[in-house]
């Protein structure tokens, strides 16, 4: 594994894992992020792996199975400092057929949380949420950067 090929034994990872902390890039350790994911969505496999091939450590969260709250939401958008639009998973089929392309701009902030923490598959996804940011959706650059700007 990563650690065994650089000559660090099961101690070394016991401190630096089990505690939450893991090796970020070339250097620095942050904590643990949540990941949320559908399994069957290849874009969210595809952040898997690159969490995985980055060794940072997470918590992984089925999307449907166990659903963002609104209380939840709420927070995340203003740790993202996003609009809630950029929650919303505007490809998905439920998205389209709820009509919410032409219902989103008059409904209230809180309807929207409301509609969001309903089901998951409204959600655009993955989600990364960490202590000081929020990544929605995969975009490698973005992802990059975050996580760089987070190393501790």
């Amino acid at each position: 594994d990563y650690y065994a090929s650089r000559g660090l034994g099961d101690v070394y990872k016991r401190q630096h894992l089990d505690f939450g902390c893991n090796k970020l890039f070339s250097g620095g350790f942050m904590k643990k992020v949540l990941f949320i994911e559908y399994p069957k969505c290849t874009t969210c496999q595809k952040a898997k792996k690159w969490l995985q091939d980055h060794q940072i450590a997470f918590d992984d969260r089925h999307i449907t199975e166990q659903h963002p709250t609104a209380d939840e939401l709420k927070k995340w958008q203003k740790i993202a400092g996003l609009p809630l639009k950029s929650f919303f998973n505007t490809s998905g089929l439920l998205y389209k057929s709820m009509d919410l392309k032409n219902k989103l701009p008059s409904m209230a902030d809180d309807e929207k949380l409301e509609l969001l923490g309903s089901n998951g598959m409204l959600v655009k996804r993955p989600l990364v949420i960490s202590d000081d940011f929020i990544l929605i959706g995969f975009k490698i650059p973005e992802w990059e950067k975050k996580f760089a700007e987070s190393r501790g």
